[in-house]
């Protein structure tokens, strides 16, 4: 699902860093005790108990075997949930060890690939792998070993291409997670994102004053019938804009966590679809002003699934020019994978193209000139 956000990736970061500054892990590292060649061999989940190789990686389950036993794709997270309970540290902990060794990893991101509703694979994650096995008191590549291949990417595999919308928002996803059981999001793995175009008008006073919305989505079953949208401030106290219906829809259901700065709504199809029909809707998030609401200076839409094109603009007033706009993208893990600067025009205009994008976050951020 694509989801409507206005909040600067690279703050956030900046914020959790400055948290863990305040909050320096003083607990005993029993890895630090360990002797080098005494690492603890991850846990082994399916086919023949594995011993330590000569230099001391553990080997993995044979792959026959693991296949025969059905648990070749439980082993990673199995034995990482495993390791991770026996250090008798929580993933915030993890997080900070990580960090200390110049290694990002989201807790978010720790915790799906525990639960094995995702894996590392991007070379940034497979990096991070080793690190994660030094503060695990892990023999060197015994996670690794348990990975298998890559799972197939391209065209053809795009529908398994999907993470849950809570797993977008690192910081704010069981505020998120909870909001979303207020609403329906039973059609949202029923729908394909075929186009996404956002324009965002910033008033002269800096303030966000209008989002123009325009989707294009296509029905995989009978009976898809909404679309949910995702609000988030990103700023403390910024009110929230109302949703006005356009094209071939009408507002549903409301959820709000004025505490969190987010705001979950439905955006009703004007009947339901067929599968293979196609509807282009249009809505708008309008703020009161002026004068309006100051944001993060950013514009950025979350996709828990591929768009095949997905466009966002920025208008602002030509009497106040941003000193610099610049493009990013994220994966699911919030690593930034991307990033360029964007022209802006006499008149005020900039945008940005993203195709085949997703699962991930996309998005425009600027700075002013003072």
């Amino acid at each position: 699902m694509g989801v409507g956000a206005t909040r600067d990736p690279v703050r956030d970061r900046h914020q959790d860093t400055n948290r863990d500054s305040n909050n320096r892990d003083t607990s005993h590292d029993p890895s630090a005790d360990r002797p080098k060649n005494g690492a603890r061999p991850v846990p082994q989940t399916g086919g023949p108990k594995a011993g330590p190789r000569p230099n001391g990686v553990a080997n993995p389950p044979a792959p026959v075997a693991a296949v025969a036993s059905g648990q070749e794709t439980d082993s990673f997270p199995t034995a990482l949930r495993t390791a991770i309970q026996a250090s008798g540290l929580s993933l915030d902990r993890i997080q900070y060890r990580l960090r200390a060794r110049g290694v990002s990893v989201s807790v978010t991101a720790l915790s799906y690939w525990q639960s094995g509703r995702r894996r590392p694979e991007r070379p940034e994650s497979l990096a991070a792998l080793g690190h994660l096995e030094a503060v695990l008191g892990l023999a060197a590549g015994s996670l690794m070993a348990l990975l298998g291949p890559p799972r197939p990417r391209g065209r053809a595999h795009r529908g398994n291409s999907r993470v849950p919308i809570d797993a977008l928002w690192n910081d704010n996803n069981e505020n998120v997670a909870s909001l979303l059981e207020r609403v329906d999001v039973s059609s949202d793995t029923a729908l394909t994102r075929i186009s996404q175009h956002d324009r965002a008008t910033i008033a002269v006073d800096r303030g966000d004053q209008t989002v123009l919305v325009r989707q294009v989505l296509r029905a995989e079953r009978d009976g898809a019938d909404r679309w949910v949208t995702v609000y988030d401030a990103a700023v403390p106290g910024k009110p929230f804009p109302e949703i006005t219906p356009r094209q071939a829809c009408r507002m549903g259901r409301i959820a709000r966590d004025d505490k969190a700065g987010l705001q979950v709504g439905e955006i009703l199809f004007d009947r339901p679809l067929n599968r293979g029909e196609t509807t282009v809707i249009e809505y708008a998030l309008t703020f009161a002003g002026p004068p309006y609401p100051r944001g993060d200076n950013a514009h950025c839409r979350k996709f828990t699934a591929p768009v095949r094109e997905y466009v966002v603009e920025l208008r602002f007033d030509p009497r106040m020019l941003p000193a610099y706009v610049e493009q990013f993208a994220m994966d699911p893990d919030e690593q930034t994978t991307s990033r360029r600067q964007i022209t802006v025009e006499p008149n005020g205009h900039a945008h940005a193209v993203a195709l085949d994008f997703g699962p991930g976050t996309f998005g425009l951020r600027w700075k002013w000139r003072d």
